[in-house]
């Protein structure tokens, strides 16, 4: 593991050890009012059912002031739990309310970007739910816009990055457990994109739902219940399927395990062509190409999406692994979910001892977002990591649906030899809403 990595890992121990004994004496501007580490920070919610209520049920220990849905039925069933919080519609006008610290956005993909910059610009901490964008384009504007704002603590929600399980695949491979790692097989069971496109339209919005407020930056499309509220991940006009879903949780791993960031090259190398135009696929394989970092070498990344997975996993892990992660080392493999960890063949670590844990154990993805906006401690998922990793997983979606290799130019953010792939990185807002 380099040093610098080391230092910060150890320098976060320290500080979260600090605030912890130093208690309110630890303190952090928001950009609106200074905040002690024994005060309770006043949160605004965007998004309130679904995964938006997982993220309310992980910070209400602090003051939930503001609470934000297109639909008024499920705006009114939370406020029920919160009934002195003021209820909005538009998050826009949920940011005009000034007692706000914080901002949890717990939307679909599409409106992730838009209310999350809105945020930040505004001068509020955020929490934001993976992946942190749709579009690639934005995933960069929402990076660039927490850096101009570096007082403000930013987390993206792949909570499994919290897992104890996590911190010690990272320390086994960064200590050299498997030896030098130039392979990574990365997998999902999951099967977004097996929806028919609707030939009709005939349901109108039900009366509960801001169907123009919920498209938000999208071009128009007429409502259909196939869209919202529970499979909007069907369709590339709000989600990228099982890769965007799924990608930000597993391919975390090795991003934060061997240091990865942007890509050089990015194939489609199996999933069905033409792309379909409106859906992503069920099935679908990615080659991602990573670039020596220092001493590390090159890294070949494979992701499998639909029932495909590492071809040489042993038959004895396929039925409790259908998704994980493994790692592929000049001393043997390393295999992980989100709860366990196996390393292989077992008679190449006979004997050996796990390093002893460097990285702490996680008081709660929550919760250190919530330590990071009082006292100014890192969080590990914050914007300039999720985002980076966020355009990784989302370039995968690019190249099946331009259908050629990308070779990606991570400085700019742009694709440098297939000119049919800007239209995918790029986002295309209706009037109103760019950003």
């Amino acid at each position: 593991m380099n040093s610098t990595r080391r230092q910060f890992l150890h320098t976060s121990a320290l500080a979260t050890a600090w605030t912890v004994f130093w208690g309110g004496c630890q303190t952090a501007t928001s950009g609106r009012r200074i905040i002690g580490a024994n005060d309770r920070l006043n949160i605004g919610c965007i998004g309130t059912a679904n995964r938006a209520a997982s993220d309310i049920a992980g910070v209400k220990s602090q003051n939930i002031v503001a609470l934000c849905d297109v639909d008024e039925s499920f705006l009114a069933s939370k406020s029920k739990e919160f009934p002195s919080a003021k209820t909005y519609r538009d998050f826009r006008r949920l940011l005009e309310q000034k007692d706000i610290d914080a901002v949890t956005v717990g939307t679909p993909d599409h409106t992730h970007a838009v209310a999350a910059v809105a945020a930040l610009r505004s001068g509020r901490h955020v929490y934001c739910e993976k992946p942190l964008t749709r579009t690639v384009s934005e995933a960069r504007i929402v990076r660039n816009t927490a850096r101009q704002h570096p007082r403000l603590a930013t987390q993206m929600g792949n909570q499994i990055h919290a897992s104890a399980n996590y911190r010690r695949v990272v320390e086994l491979v960064q200590s050299g457990a498997i030896g030098p790692v130039k392979e990574v097989h990365v997998w999902s069971a999951s099967t977004y994109g097996h929806l028919e496109y609707p030939k009709e339209f005939p349901t109108p919005p039900p009366a509960n739902l801001d169907w123009d407020l919920w498209l938000g930056p999208v071009t128009p499309k007429p409502y259909h219940p196939d869209f919202a509220p529970f499979k909007w991940r069907n369709w590339w006009a709000f989600g990228g399927g099982s890769l965007a879903d799924f990608g930000c949780h597993y391919m975390d791993l090795p991003h934060w395990a061997l240091e990865l960031r942007g890509p050089l090259t990015v194939e489609a190398v199996k999933g069905p062509q033409p792309a379909d135009k409106e859906r992503p696929p069920v099935e679908l394989v990615v080659k991602y190409e990573y670039p020596a970092r220092g001493a590390k070498p090159p890294v070949t990344l494979f992701w499998y999406q639909g029932g495909g997975r590492a071809p040489m996993l042993p038959e004895k892990f396929v039925k409790n692994f259908r998704a994980g992660v493994l790692f592929i080392g000049a001393k043997g493999m390393l295999l992980s979910d989100y709860g366990a960890h196996h390393l292989f063949p077992e008679q190449n670590f006979i004997g050996v001892d796990a390093p002893k844990p460097w990285i702490p154990d996680s008081i709660g993805h929550h919760e250190e977002w919530i330590l990071a906006c009082k006292t100014g401690t890192a969080t590990l998922s914050n914007f300039e990591y999720a985002g980076a990793l966020s355009e990784a997983v989302l370039l995968g979606n690019v190249a099946h649906r331009a259908g050629c290799k990308l070779e990606w130019d991570a400085a700019p953010a742009r694709v440098k030899n297939c000119p049919a792939a800007e239209e995918f990185v790029q986002h295309h807002y209706r009037k109103g809403w760019k950003i």
